[in-house]
């Protein structure tokens, strides 16, 4: 489902007016002060509390400001994970529509921020359990230990597919800490889990993949 999509869909469950530049970009938006005035940060915490609230209670012009403001966010997280940018833009629209239709459990006084980067997490997740592509891994993965070119390309189609065969949830975690760099606890914070268990994913998805590398190993030796 495409951007435009999703909010044509939208304004059958209710009729969306114009946004304002002001509902769009908050209390900055409006006429700056000639005399070099600042206006104060309570302002913004207040509109954005105030959004919030109106997103919870099912407004949609509140909903699609939040939609501008957090949608570059959500896909880059997505797609660091999916490692796919057409699949993660899909994702990210399927990620809002979640978002929208869990608006009443949101609590304006929480974290929107990390609310929608969970919501991704598990969008990516699912996809992840269900899809049958490769993980786009990095070009020079298996380049330091194999010479031969037509060797390396077999070991690093042999890696990929070794690493595409992990679990989803396993495969979620190895590709955000191992190949994204991510810190655990960030991770820990977007799968709704501890960091420990995080750490714990890791270290099994890595002795699942030495496992299954161990022949691949012991071939290109021979070779």
């Amino acid at each position: 489902m495409t951007v435009r999509a999703f909010f044509i869909l939208l304004s059958f469950l209710g009729a969306t007016a114009q946004i304002s530049s002001h509902e769009l970009n908050g209390p900055e938006s409006k006429k700056s002060c000639n005399h070099g005035c600042e206006k104060p940060v309570s302002s913004d915490r207040e509109w954005q509390m105030e959004l919030l609230e109106r997103f919870a209670a099912g407004d949609l012009e509140a909903f699609e400001a939040l939609f501008r403001q957090h949608q570059k966010e959500v896909y880059t997280w997505i797609v660091r994970i999916v490692r796919d940018s057409g699949i993660a833009e899909d994702l990210t629209v399927e990620t809002f529509w979640r978002i929208y239709k869990s608006r009443s459990r949101f609590l304006p006084a929480g974290n929107f921020r990390a609310w929608a980067r969970r919501i991704a997490t598990n969008a990516a997740l699912d996809h992840l359990k269900t899809a049958r592509r490769e993980i786009a891994l990095p070009e020079d993965l298996a380049s330091a230990a194999v010479a031969d070119p037509a060797v390396r390309r077999e070991t690093r189609d042999r890696i990929k597919q070794a690493f595409f065969q992990l679990p989803a949830k396993y495969r979620m975690v190895a590709t955000l800490a191992l190949i994204e760099e991510e810190p655990y606890d960030r991770i820990a914070e977007a799968m709704g889990i501890s960091a420990a268990l995080v750490k714990m994913r890791v270290f099994r998805a890595v002795r699942i993949l030495r496992k299954k590398l161990n022949s691949l190993v012991a071939e290109v030796g021979a070779k």
